[in-house]
C-alpha cells in the first residue's frame, strides 16, 4: 500500500486542484491519502468524494500553524510549529468559525506586510504597492493567502526573479506575526470537531519546526514530553526533509509514548513529490 497524509491543494499553498491532485495520486498508484491544506477545511467535502471516485481511501486533513514556546530555548520567544488535524468533522462549527477568522487576518497581515515592503522599496526607489495590487494578489488565491502568493505576485511584476529572493530580500525582514493559535486550542479544536492531532515535521530544517528551537533530537523529544503530550495523538515520522536519523528517533519516541505516526510528502507539487516518500503500510491502519 502506498501512502500521502501530507498533500496541499490550491485552497492553500500548492499548485492543484483536488481533482489534479486525484488525478496524479491515481496516476503514481497512491492508495491512501490526505489533502492538510493550511488553515483551510473548505475542499474537504469535495476531496472526500473525488477520492471515492477515483477509488482511493481518503482522510481528511488540515495543517494549523501554532504559536510555540519553551522558556529554556530560544531565549522564551515563541516559534511557528505546525499540526496536522485527521478525521475530524468538516461541518464542526467551532472549528470552521476559527478558521474564518484566522483567514481574515490573513488578509490584515497582508496588508500589513504590504505596507512595510514599501517601506523598503521607498529606500530603493521602487514604486509602491497600492490597493490595487493588493486586490490582485487576493485574486490570484483560491483559498488561504499566504507570503509566497505575495512573493509570486512580486516575481509577476518583476521585483525579484524567484520567490525564494522575494523572502530571502523582502519577506523575511518585512514579515507580520501570523494568528496567535496555542496548541491547548489547536487540540481543542481538532478534538472536540472528533479528530486527532498530530505533530507535523518536529526536525523539518526548514524552521517550522522543533529544529527551531534546538537541533538535538534528544531535546526535541523532551520538549515534546514536557509541553506536548497531553494535547497531541501522534507524529509524523516520515516526511520528505527528514533524515533516516529522524524518522528512527521518532518513531521509538512514538513506540515509547504510545502515539500514532503518519507521514506524508508535503507536497505542494514544486516538485511533484506525491508518493516518493516511503511509509509504512501499517500507518494506515491506526485510520479506522
Amino acid at each position: 500500500m502506498k501512502l500521502d497524509l501530507h498533500i496541499h491543494s490550491n485552497s492553500s499553498d500548492g499548485k492543484f486542484t483536488v481533482a489534479e491532485i486525484m488525478k496524479e495520486a491515481k496516476a503514481r498508484n497512491i492508495d491512501f491519502l490526505a489533502i492538510s491544506d493550511h488553515d483551510c477545511i473548505g475542499c474537504q467535502t469535495q476531496a472526500a468524494a473525488q477520492a471515492k471516485k477515483a477509488g482511493i481511501r481518503y482522510i481528511r486533513g488540515v495543517e494549523l500553524n501554532v504559536t510555540f514556546s519553551h522558556p529554556k530555548f530560544h531565549e522564551g520567544k515563541a516559534v511557528s510549529l505546525d499540526f496536522l488535524g485527521y478525521q475530524f468533522d468538516p461541518h464542526n462549527e467551532a472549528l470552521k468559525g476559527k478558521l474564518e477568522i484566522m483567514a481574515k487576518y490573513r488578509e490584515e497581515r497582508a496588508a500589513k506586510i504590504l505596507d512595510n515592503l514599501n517601506t523598503e522599496f521607498k529606500k530603493e526607489n521602487i514604486a509602491a504597492l497600492t490597493k490595487d495590487d493588493l486586490r490582485q494578489i487576493e485574486e490570484s488565491v483560491d483559498g488561504t493567502l499566504g507570503r509566497p502568493h505575495i512573493a509570486d505576485y512580486l516575481v509577476k511584476k518583476g521585483i525579484v526573479k524567484t520567490r525564494q529572493e522575494a523572502f530571502d530580500k523582502y519577506l523575511v525582514k518585512c514579515d507580520v506575526p501570523k494568528f496567535p493559535l496555542y496548541l491547548e486550542e489547536a487540540s481543542k479544536l481538532i478534538r472536540d470537531a472528533g479528530g486527532k492531532l498530530v505533530l507535523a515535521h518536529p526536525n523539518d530544517p526548514h524552521g517550522t519546526s522543533l529544529a527551531a528551537l534546538t537541533k538535538v533530537l534528544a531535546e526535541q523529544t523532551e520538549i515534546v514530553k514536557e509541553k506536548m503530550l497531553p494535547y497531541i495523538d501522534g507524529v509524523e515520522c516520515w516526511h520528505s526533509r527528514s533524515t533516516p536519523e529522524t524518522t528512527v528517533h521518532y518513531v521509538a519516541f512514538a513506540k515509547a509514548q504510545g502515539l500514532m505516526m503518519t507521514g506524508g510528502s508535503d507536497c505542494h507539487q514544486k516538485p511533484i513529490l506525491m508518493g516518493t516518500v516511503e511509509i509504512p503500510s501499517w500507518v494506515a491502519d491506526q485510520f479506522k
